[in-house]
């Protein structure tokens, strides 16, 4: 039976996301424990004449989960791993990925594209698409999932795994279905990694090691950041992890500071659930609770160069935090596929993203208009956005964003959502 909840604690807390940025109170909040509960929760709001948002962990960062007034649905309810097949799992949306690791590993086995953070659901990260420190290898979650199945804005309930809507749930932010169930393909993970984490004295430097490694593909993860140095200044870092104990050296030919380089051991568990450690610190000073205005953007390798050092150049430290970091990753551009997650044109390209971690909330406002700027800039060297971001976005905006996907996407929304009941948040319609 579909559970509704209409406390005043219980709104509040569906208005608040990890972003604490944007707060919309829902008229209601719904408790789904199937895909046929949600199915009523979407036609519930449509006549109503309410818009429909599901929620997982709350995990997004400028409220594109909220629904004003309307309702939203709490998918927590729906998390069964089901059994565990050679080179594929069935979740249901509301599992985490420490969820679906927890019976995977056991078996040598991970999902293709996991991203990065354990704690997010399923169906929310198949919504933006996905991006984890594999992404040059396997691509995104949404490169890798098998079939889903969708409760359309018309509150019917669809298996697809090909097609039309198929392509437009897969980073397509929620506007044309909910995903329920989804069917992700798994790769053999080994038992324990190396880690390896190098220094580099320069940008350039590090930038032209992970064109090579992208490249090369020696590594199974690799993630590059610059994180604010003890004395001040900028430190360039690189984290690149194998699987066991290549037979190869993996940093032959690279330009990092060896005598800074860091090499361990650890199971693969401890590296895949490497941010515990952060969130850990951060929840015990009380910075978890803070608002976090992140941005993460997309930026091609002919401009990554300039537009990394000229966004240092105005970046505060402070602004970032000591427990923040600009992340910057180079990766194929033809590892991802999914039609709705938008990138630059080049061969390669970089991850750019402002993970801002600042002591308190005062700068809030400022650093969502300063998100804003930096995103302009992006765009205007023909860099795209990650969509979870902390950044207002208009309709002309997103139309802009989708390119020539938009058309697609808006055909599907007027084929599965034409009431446009569905995931307000992100205002793409």
């Amino acid at each position: 039976m579909l559970g509704v909840l209409t406390g005043p604690d219980t709104l509040v807390t569906a208005a608040d996301d990890f972003g604490h940025l944007v707060h919309r109170v829902p008229h209601a909040v719904l408790r789904p424990t199937s895909p046929g509960d949600v199915a009523e929760a979407v036609r519930r709001a449509a006549r109503q004449g309410r818009r429909f948002a599901p929620q997982g962990r709350r995990h997004s960062v400028f409220g594109r989960s909220q629904a004003a007034d309307g309702l939203v649905a709490d998918m927590t309810g729906l998390r069964t791993v089901h059994p565990v097949a050679d080179d594929r799992v069935t979740v249901d949306a509301g599992a985490t990925w420490r969820d679906v690791l927890a019976a995977t590993l056991p078996r040598g086995l991970v999902p293709a594209g996991l991203p990065d953070y354990l704690d997010l659901t399923v169906g929310g990260t198949l919504a933006v698409g996905g991006v984890g420190a594999q992404v040059s290898r396997t691509g995104v979650l949404a490169d890798n999932v098998l079939g889903v199945e969708v409760v359309t804005g018309r509150g019917e309930i669809i298996a697809c795994s090909s097609g039309e809507l198929f392509d437009a749930v897969r980073g397509g932010l929620g506007q044309v279905g909910v995903v329920t169930r989804a069917t992700l393909a798994l790769v053999p993970a080994a038992p324990r990694v190396r880690r390896h984490l190098l220094v580099y004295p320069d940008l350039p430097t590090m930038l032209a090691d992970q064109r090579l490694l992208a490249r090369e593909d020696r590594f199974a993860a690799v993630q590059g950041a610059v994180l604010t140095g003890p004395a001040g200044g900028w430190v360039f870092r690189l984290d690149a992890v194998t699987d066991g104990d290549p037979a190869a050296d993996p940093l032959a030919g690279l330009s990092d500071d060896r005598r800074q380089a860091q090499v361990t051991t650890m199971t693969q568990l401890d590296h895949l659930d490497r941010l515990a450690q952060l969130e850990r610190a951060l929840r015990a000073n009380g910075q978890w609770s803070l608002p976090h205005p992140w941005l993460t953007t997309f930026v091609g390798d002919a401009a990554a160069g300039s537009v990394v050092a000229a966004e240092l150049d105005r970046l505060v430290p402070a602004d970032l935090g000591p427990f923040g970091q600009v992340g910057v990753s180079a990766f194929r551009g033809r590892s991802i596929t999914s039609p709705m997650l938008r990138l630059p044109a080049d061969e390669l390209c970089f991850t750019f993203n402002l993970i801002r971690i600042p002591a308190t909330a005062d700068p809030a406002d400022r650093l969502v208009a300063d998100n804003r700027a930096v995103y302009d800039r992006v765009r205007a060297a023909g860099g795209t956005l990650y969509p979870a971001s902390a950044l207002p976005m208009s309709p002309e905006d997103w139309r802009e964003h989708f390119g020539p996907a938009f058309e697609r996407l808006r055909a599907a929304k007027e084929a599965f959502d034409p009431d446009h009941v569905l995931t307000p948040g992100y205002e793409v319609f």
